[in-house]
């Protein structure tokens, strides 16, 4: 499992790993990199965050660092 809550609020949302990437703007392998507890940038970070709706500020909600 991973460092961070990204699967749990993408399936809470009904979102697929392939649809949330499409909204982010960045591959399916890096959501799935990601939902393994990979680390990724700040700026992918933000691009997921808007992407699932939240702001910016809501960051330590998906992302645990």
């Amino acid at each position: 499992m991973g460092n961070n809550s990204l699967k749990r609020i993408r399936e809470a949302r009904m979102m697929s790993k392939a649809e949330l990437a499409r909204e982010a703007n960045v591959s399916p392998i890096t959501i799935s990199r990601i939902e393994n507890g990979m680390e990724c940038r700040v700026e992918t970070q933000r691009k997921i965050i808007l992407a699932l709706g939240y702001g910016l500020e809501d960051k330590d909600k998906i992302f645990k660092d």
